[in-house]
């Protein structure tokens, strides 16, 4: 039966999160790195690697801490409300995750435990310049050659890597809709290029070209043509924790917003005394309210080991609109300051449409939910 009641460990969890967040990422320090080319607030992420968060979620062998994906919901409500800037979900939860998900995690036990820890890098290099979030959207070539493989292509939007260690590269091997497979290929290796693009939420995204990367047949990850459903398989995991991400953010803007009304007169009496303004945050109350237990429910669904194949997808489409028109209503309570810099909640306002764009959209969050329930 879902409880909505976290545990003691679990909450000791956000404490936790929230006082390094707080202490080594506070919002100043998410000003300096928008827009940075390795965007990594550094000590925060070696408090990570250093206090097990980074490997929350992995198995004890690799030196994680085996829990589940609601411990995952705890730490990602907290990252969404700090906004902190670190590689986490791309690396522990994305790329960790697709090793363990090939059946690869014994071939790669070093990189998996150099991830746990934080010392290792991974970031995925999924979508491309004119692709979509379906398979036939990778178009990147893997060509065999001998004993391996020649990439060749270009991705967009792969967040960190600059100061990955490695990619994480989806790449076609065949005419077939999923004929794709998954390569871990080093960042340094000849013939990559990384071109910084600026995003909505000056979050450190790159355009990666690949010009005859040549990677051995080792650096393969599960059997040939199994990458996309391994790949899917993550992402349905993974949306979960986007979901909650957003929610942290969402909740932190209306209480920003909320004290705002509180604090702010005009006409001789507080914001928060209008009606209209008053009832805006209500309704926003209530969306969030409604989008946490979806986002629970997933989790735990997940965790109990029920199918995510509609819920994962109507988390992350809920969660994300709530949490662009929560922030999408704070601006309007905030008035002209709030589109501004020195205001903080335009960060979020920001980082709510970015992340409505990022890994599932919209439209396909849309798509899968039909897929499901139309059968």
């Amino acid at each position: 039966m879902l409880d909505l009641d976290f545990t003691e460990e679990q909450e000791m969890l956000r404490d936790m999160v929230r006082g390094l967040c707080a202490q080594l990422s506070p919002i100043e320090t998410v000003r300096e790195l928008e827009d940075d080319a390795a965007g990594v607030a550094t000590e925060l992420w070696e408090q990570f690697g250093e206090l097990g968060i980074c490997g929350l979620m992995l198995p004890e062998e690799y030196g994680g801490s085996a829990m589940g994906l609601l411990e995952g919901v705890v730490l990602y409500e907290e990252l969404g409300r700090s906004l902190a800037p670190v590689p986490h979900f791309v690396s522990c939860v994305l790329a960790a995750g697709t090793i363990l998900e090939s059946g690869c995690g014994e071939q790669h036990a070093s990189l998996l435990t150099a991830i746990a820890s934080g010392k290792a890098i991974v970031t995925p290099a999924w979508l491309e310049p004119d692709g979509g979030y379906s398979p036939r959207g990778v178009q990147l070539s893997a060509s065999a050659d001998g004993s391996g493989f020649v990439l060749n292509g270009s991705k967009m939007h792969v967040y960190f890597a600059s100061a990955a260690e490695q990619l994480l590269v989806l790449a076609r091997t065949g005419a077939e809709e999923r004929e794709i497979d998954l390569f871990l290929v080093p960042a340094d290796t000849d013939g990559i290029k990384l071109d910084q693009r600026m995003s909505i939420a000056s979050d450190t995204q790159y355009r990666v070209d690949f010009d005859d990367v040549r990677v051995p047949v080792s650096n393969r990850l599960g059997a040939a043509g199994s990458g996309w459903g391994t790949w899917e398989a993550v992402m349905h995991k993974a949306v979960i924790l986007a979901s909650a991400q957003a929610m942290g953010g969402a909740e932190f803007a209306l209480e920003t917003t909320a004290q705002y009304a509180k604090d702010r007169e005009q006409f001789g009496k507080a914001l928060a005394e209008f009606q209209a303004i008053s009832h805006y945050l209500a309704d926003a109350k209530t969306e969030l309210d409604g989008g946490k237990i979806l986002v629970y429910e997933a989790a735990w669904a997940q965790s109990a080991g029920h199918d995510i194949s509609r819920l994962a997808p109507m988390a992350k489409l809920f969660a994300c609109k709530v949490y662009r028109d929560v922030t999408a209503m704070a601006q309007q309570v905030f008035g002209g300051v709030g589109f501004t810099l020195e205001y903080d909640i335009q960060l979020y306002f920001r980082r709510a449409k970015q992340l409505q764009l990022s890994w599932w959209d919209k439209q396909t969050c849309e798509d899968r939910i039909a897929d499901a329930i139309l059968a």
